[in-house]
């Protein structure tokens, strides 16, 4: 793997291939999404908008906790702009990371847990290890997990959600799998190969189609049916009209391999 930044970075980069790597650096403090490490996020997302050379990204971290949330050393004792400044942030990254035209994974790990479990539920695809677990513990201590809640109740049903905000107990990588939390469930020791593997094969696709798809799943979705309907007709049509889509279908009757222009 080569562009690797400063081991002491709070977000570590990597490339490989197609694929671009940020790995939650900070396990000391079980990688805390602190304003620091969101910031550097967001710089990251902004920057992959536009690179041509990324074109799926995966999210980890190192230690043995994907990560604990926010850092509550920055929710005590401050004033009402600087606990707005944190959520809207967070709330920043959460939307790059949807609104990316380039499907984001998720590596987890060990623990996953208020605004960790955020992030998981946020990306578009999450792998989990045998050993993760997922929570929003903040009724715990008296911060219900309200913004949390936005991104799992619409990875997973309400009633899953209330009950995992309502208790804060933890959920096994196998109960995340069954509510629609994360994709796949491996064996710890099989995780990163595993993750690598499904972004390898995604990153193969073309990177204009991807754009369109990814944008144009997430606003159906918020739509009724006919409204959703309308939509991805249009967008369909648009698709098709473009290089890669001839190209690919071109491929396909050919039967051989399709060259993506993008």
């Amino acid at each position: 793997m080569a562009d690797q930044i400063a081991e002491d970075s709070p977000v570590l980069y990597e490339q490989e291939g197609g694929v671009a790597i940020l790995t939650l650096n900070n396990p000391d403090r079980r990688n805390v999404l602190s304003t620091l490490v969101l910031e550097t996020l967001q710089d990251y997302l902004a920057r992959f908008q536009a690179d041509p050379d990324v074109r799926a990204v995966v999210l980890r971290s190192s230690g043995p906790v994907f990560s604990s949330g926010h850092d509550l050393n920055e929710m005590v004792d401050r004033d009402h702009d600087s606990y707005e400044a944190v959520f809207t942030l967070c709330t920043q990254v959460m939307e790059a990371i949807r609104l990316l035209p380039k499907p984001v994974i998720a590596q987890v790990q060990g623990l996953a847990t208020a605004a960790g479990c955020q992030l998981v539920a946020t990306c578009d695809l999450a792998v989990a290890g045998e050993s993760a677990r997922f929570a929003t513990p903040g009724v715990q201590i008296g911060l219900f997990c309200t913004t949390p809640g936005v991104a799992l109740a619409r990875a997973v049903n309400t009633k899953k959600a209330m009950e995992m905000l309502l208790t804060g107990i933890p959920i096994s990588a196998a109960d995340a799998q069954d509510a629609g939390l994360v994709n796949r469930v491996v064996p710890d020791e099989e995780l990163e190969e595993n993750v690598l593997e499904l972004a390898r094969h995604i990153a193969g696709a073309s990177s204009q189609t991807l754009s369109i798809g990814k944008p144009a799943f997430y606003r159906q979705i918020e739509l009724d049916r006919p409204a959703a309907y309308e939509l991805a007709q249009a967008v369909m049509v648009d698709n098709l009209e473009k290089e890669d889509a001839q190209e690919g279908i071109s491929a396909f009757l050919q039967k051989r391999p399709p060259q993506w222009k993008y």
